[in-house]
């Protein structure tokens, strides 16, 4: 199946998710008020936390409010365009409905992760990126038209992490008799994305930073707005998104092998 094809049925998807959120619209009012109302809570904490101290290892108020800020633009942005695909996999594959996605055109994968929009998280992306604006803003910021596109293309990479860790923790579907409850181990890892790197100590360092790069994924993207471009955390970024794509997209075929479909 050509890229161009693949492209046809995304858009196509697309266009089905808007018009099914249209037919709802209380629906997706209520959700998106959910999740402004999370992070507001979020930042509120920040506000809190920063009333009776002016640095938490070593971050400012406001240079802590970016960081935030870009975990919860790339979490957003995964909500958005695969949330709501991936976490009916589970369901799917535990019900034999994953023959559906077998019968696709394309990659089982990419029909399965693909097939929703949530326009309530794609809306309050944009909530997130205007916290970053604003808090790069009160730091006196202004990082170079490189700067911006590389920061962009971090976001890119650490929400293809976080794809990866949510493609792994599904998969476990395949072989798990009853997988309930999975899904919500993703939020679990996602959480240290907001926290930076000279928070983490010895085990928790490695298994974070290194094992799982899960601050990375907040935190190369923010260090290049605050100081510019940082070649060991891009590249490390980088390749941390590669390696963790490769291993979910090898999880998942082998999980395929276990599926036993509805007809079978």
């Amino acid at each position: 199946m050509a890229l161009a094809a693949y492209l046809r049925v995304w858009l196509a998807s697309a266009r089905y998710s808007v018009v099914r959120t249209l037919m709802f619209r209380g629906d997706f009012f209520i959700w998106s008020m959910v999740e402004l109302f999370w992070m507001a809570v979020n930042l509120l904490l920040i506000t809190v936390i920063y009333q009776h101290t002016d640095s938490i290892a070593g971050w400012s108020e406001y240079e802590m409010l970016l960081l935030v800020g870009t975990a919860m633009l790339i979490q957003r942005l995964l909500m958005g365009f695969f949330w709501s695909s991936l976490f009916e996999m589970g369901r799917n594959v535990r019900t034999g409905a994953f023959d559906f996605f077998l019968a696709q055109p394309g990659h089982p994968l990419f029909m399965a992760s693909t097939r929703k929009l949530d326009l309530d998280g794609l809306l309050n992306s944009f909530i997130a990126g205007g916290v970053v604006i604003y808090a790069a803003h009160r730091l006196g910021l202004h990082p170079s038209v490189f700067d911006i596109a590389l920061y962009a293309g971090l976001v890119v990479a650490g929400l293809a992490v976080h794809y990866s860790i949510l493609v792994l923790t599904m998969s476990l579907s395949f072989w798990l008799k009853s997988a309930q409850n999975i899904e919500g181990s993703y939020f679990t890892i996602a959480e240290f994305s907001r926290l930076p790197r000279e928070a983490f100590r010895g085990i928790a360092s490695v298994a974070f930073v290194w094992v799982l790069p899960a601050v990375v994924v907040g935190n190369a993207p923010a260090r290049t707005l605050l100081h510019g471009f940082q070649p060991w955390w891009a590249l490390w970024l980088v390749g941390a998104a590669a390696g963790w794509v490769s291993l979910a997209v090898f999880v998942f075929n082998r999980g395929l092998r276990q599926y036993s479909s509805a007809s079978s």
